[in-house]
């Protein structure tokens, strides 16, 4: 098998995967801040995190998946101005931040579990972990990486050499742009210092949820969150972190910093995979422009969810994708056609000795699948490559079973996958059924005339072994 390749953002470059501890993988990746619907971004973000997975698992690794729950402290802007977003959540849908959380973590779920998305091994909600954040800021506070406030504990940037280097970014660009309007930390000794604890006074003197503290009442902020909870399941070191690209300029350079201040050890993770935004209609998805898509407006439509999965594989993890609903009917077609293929070739019981030309080409289709999804996820290239197996001289029985392995990357459910005749037209059925009747009597010509007909209706005849299927163009 080939080497797995990965772009680290860390690096900005292709590395070749190198576990700390092989054959085991630790895999943190970033959660939902649950205070509103997850959405179709959402989904492409967690369908690479999950490929990336199976393609762990694929290539041998035995992998602890951890991912968070923001459920306190994350604030409109990742650069500690605003509100906490989970008592914007409470005001919009009038229900407690309590409530509020606990409704939206189960959307989300939820959500994941129609894209066909692996649970992780461990779920951690930011605030179940309260004593592990606090005893992280003891430690950054003891080693001077962080300063205590009348308002808040704030992590100083400049004690940590090449803060401002991290993913390649300049201190000046992180710089938060402190707008007038905008009520935020006063007392922090530069502007890119951020809040490792927010006090219940002043702006949050009336904040919903609130722990004690040796700092005073407060909650925690959103950057300490996942570095406690990922060191507490995965140790002070781990393999691979991943993230939106809005995570690149604040949240994980943040990250970063707190881990490495606190244990004196670097890199805190190895890897660092960013998924791109998913744009509608050309456009950022936002409420106030009418493109919010959710799961649930999907199956509205009437698509199948593994199709807007199928979708987001067509497209590299690292470029930034344009979804529209024609696009989202191109893969539910493309899908189907596969599903339908496969249920066909599946009906051809019959399995033979693959000649030694027909075993090589099996063998370099799988190599070929391997080099494709080891380049750094290459789901389009991989796609093409189910394609071209099903195009190929080798037994079908053996085409079936090389596309079950593969789907064990793409998670598409194809093992499940039965003929589509759902939308076939009783007319047509028994247009198939009189050409069936035909051959059997040895009328190939009338036939003939028949599938003609069939084909101008709109629809194909596939003859197999089993039996005719039809399938709409």
């Amino acid at each position: 098998m080939a080497d797995l390749t990965l772009f680290n953002s860390l690096t900005r470059k292709k590395e070749v995967f190198t576990p700390i501890n092989p054959p085991n993988v630790g895999l943190y990746t970033c959660g939902m801040t649950v205070y509103d619907f997850a959405h179709i971004g959402h989904g492409r973000k967690y369908t690479t995190d999950d490929v990336l997975k199976r393609t762990l698992t694929y290539f041998g690794y035995k992998v602890k998946h951890v991912q968070n729950v923001t459920d306190v402290g994350h604030l409109v802007s990742d650069g500690d101005e605003g509100e906490d977003k989970l008592e914007k959540g409470s005001r919009k849908f009038g229900k407690t931040v309590w409530e509020v959380a606990e409704f939206f973590t189960k959307n989300f779920y939820d959500s994941m579990d129609k894209l066909n998305i692996i649970r992780p091994d461990v779920i951690a909600k930011a605030t179940d972990h309260i004593p592990e954040q606090l005893d992280l800021i003891k430690k950054l506070i003891d080693k001077g990486y962080a300063y205590d406030t009348p308002e808040a504990v704030y992590y100083d940037v400049t004690k940590f050499k090449d803060y401002g280097k991290i993913f390649g970014q300049n201190l000046e660009d992180k710089k938060v742009a402190v707008r007038e309007e905008v009520e935020t930390g006063k007392h922090k000794k530069h502007p890119a210092d951020f809040a490792l604890w927010f006090k219940t006074v002043g702006r949050f003197k009336d904040h919903s949820m609130h722990w004690p503290s040796s700092y005073g009442e407060g909650f925690p902020g959103w950057h300490i969150e996942c570095s406690a909870m990922s060191i507490k399941y995965l140790g002070p070191q781990f393999d691979i972190h991943t993230g939106g690209e809005d995570h690149l300029s604040i949240h994980h350079p943040n990250e970063i910093a707190q881990s490495e201040g606190a244990t004196g050890l670097k890199p805190f993770a190895r890897y660092w995979l960013h998924t791109r935004f998913l744009l509608v209609d050309g456009e950022k998805m936002s409420k106030s422009l009418g493109n919010f898509i959710t799961l649930e407006d999907v199956e509205k439509k009437g698509f199948d969810p593994i199709a807007l999965r199928y979708l987001y594989l067509t497209s590299h993890y690292r470029k930034q994708m344009n979804f529209t609903w024609e696009s989202l009917s191109s893969a539910q077609t493309a899908l189907t056609n596969l599903r339908n293929q496969l249920q066909a070739l599946k009906m051809q019981t019959d399995r033979t000795t693959l000649s030694p030309e027909k075993q090589e080409k099996m063998d370099s289709l799988r190599l070929k699948f391997s080099n494709a999804i080891g380049n750094d996820l290459n789901t389009s290239e991989a796609l093409a490559i189910v394609w071209e197996v099903l195009k190929s001289n080798i037994p079908s029985v053996d085409k079936y079973d090389l596309i079950m392995s593969f789907d064990e990357v793409f998670g598409l459910k194809l093992s499940e996958a039965k003929h589509e005749d759902k939308e076939i037209p009783e007319e047509i059925k028994e247009l198939s059924d009189k050409r069936n009747k035909l051959r059997k009597e040895g009328e190939f010509d009338k036939a003939d005339d028949v599938r003609k007909v069939i084909e101008e209706k709109g629809y194909t005849v596939k003859d197999t072994p089993g039996g005719s299927l039809i399938i709409k163009k």
